[in-house]
């Protein structure tokens, strides 16, 4: 009998040490740096790395649905345009139209004023004919070149001066040891009484004076002129210089095997 209360209380026992031992809680993993979560929808674990080399924080909040003013930088300025100064209109005094053969005329005029601005235009002499030249390839052989140029001797020269004394104050135009620009502008920046000297030879020239009326004539305002403009972006230290974008007429040449 009292082997049977000996193993009973034994069995109880052993029953409260195993319930005893179910209610102690698991050591803390101290090892690793990670958590592991599980997701019911997907049905596998996943695992959240915390790095201690870093400071979590609140994700910064842009606000939804408001508009930025934003000004794009263009990498240059625009300036407006100032307004001219009646005192800086030009207006035309003279033009002709003259062909030339180895000739010239002239005409003066008080500057007291300047800039004087003289415009031209020129319909030169162009020659045709055909060149044999010696082919630089191949067999070298001799080939007939087909040109069309300006003719050398044609040529328009403006000359502006002081009428007494002869002194140059500009000199320029189109031909040989000049420029092949078939329109242009020429600028004088001297005062001076001037004598405006033309002369050329197989050309047609077309040739406009410009002067401001203010400080030139006695009395500008009561002056009637046909034309008259305002000549923008002109430099101040160059007396002679081309102000109308031209295009000379290049010569060209085409070729043919003889």
């Amino acid at each position: 009998m009292k082997n049977k209360q000996l193993y009973l209380i034994s069995c109880i026992v052993l029953l409260l040490i195993i319930a005893a031992t179910g209610c102690v809680a698991p050591p803390k993993d101290t090892s690793g740096g990670s958590t592991l979560t599980f997701n019911p929808a997907e049905g596998t674990p996943t695992t959240t790395m915390r790095n201690s080399y870093v400071t979590e924080v609140t994700p910064y909040v842009t606000s939804q649905g408001s508009n930025v003013c934003q000004t794009e930088t263009l990498g240059y300025h625009t300036f407006a345009t100032p307004t001219p100064l009646p005192s800086d209109k030009s207006c035309r005094i003279y033009t002709t139209t003259q062909t030339f053969t180895y000739n010239s005329s002239a005409f003066t005029f008080d500057l007291k004023n300047p800039p004087m601005y003289i415009n031209y235009t020129v319909i030169p002499t162009n020659i045709t004919g055909i060149k044999e030249v010696t082919s630089q390839y191949g067999s070298r052989a001799v080939e007939d070149i087909v040109y069309d140029t300006y003719d050398p001797q044609s040529y328009f020269v403006i000359t502006v001066r002081n009428k007494t004394s002869g002194e140059i104050y500009l000199q320029d135009g189109f031909g040989t040891g000049y420029t092949t620009y078939l329109d242009r502008t020429l600028k004088v920046l001297d005062s001076d009484n001037m004598l405006i000297e033309m002369k050329g030879n197989k050309i047609t020239a077309t040739m406009s004076v410009w002067v401001k009326p203010q400080g030139n004539f006695d009395d500008p305002d009561n002056m009637t002129f046909d034309a008259c403009t305002y000549w923008q972006g002109t430099p101040r230290d160059v007396t002679a210089v081309a102000l109308v974008t031209g295009t000379p007429l290049p010569t060209w040449a085409g070729s043919g095997t003889s």
